[in-house]
């Protein structure tokens, strides 16, 4: 025999379905970083977001990262992994915090690009807050057309 499930109305007046989908959020990056481990100095680090592009002659790396500045932003490309570190730095502020969703502090994202790519030819730019990495394609990885012979 089931027992009947007691529900208050004051519980359904309450519910913010926004600030369940924070707790999920703030979850899920406590996850992330725990398994994501931590930079060289010891310090835990979060990744920015960034989307990666294919064209057909290179890859485009671009990531957001706004209110940073390119001398806090370092690029390295070891063997096949494209590495984007850096800090967002904490400005001194006054008074108290009611709400804060920033994050500060070291930031890591990598990615691993395919064998087929120029490392000698690799350009970033940054500009209103997006950082652009154009990583070309080698001229064996670019697409071509190949004609068909006979009748």
């Amino acid at each position: 025999m089931t027992l009947p499930a007691v529900r208050s109305s004051s519980s359904l007046r309450h519910w913010d379905p926004f600030r369940e989908f924070e707790d999920l959020y703030s979850q899920m990056g406590r996850w992330m970083d725990s398994v994501a481990g931590r930079l060289d100095e010891g310090v835990r680090a979060w990744a920015p977001l960034a989307d990666v592009t294919e064209t057909e002659d290179a890859y485009l790396v671009e990531v957001d990262l706004p209110g940073i500045k390119r001398d806090d932003i370092t690029i390295d490309v070891v063997g096949t992994e494209l590495a984007i570190n850096g800090e967002v730095k904490q400005k001194e502020r006054q008074g108290w915090f009611r709400h804060r969703t920033r994050r500060t502090g070291q930031f890591a994202y990598r990615v691993t690009l395919p064998q087929d790519v120029n490392a000698d030819k690799i350009e970033a730019t940054l500009d209103e807050g997006v950082l652009t990495v154009r990583v070309p394609k080698t001229e064996a990885a670019k697409p071509r057309r190949i004609a068909i012979n006979g009748k």
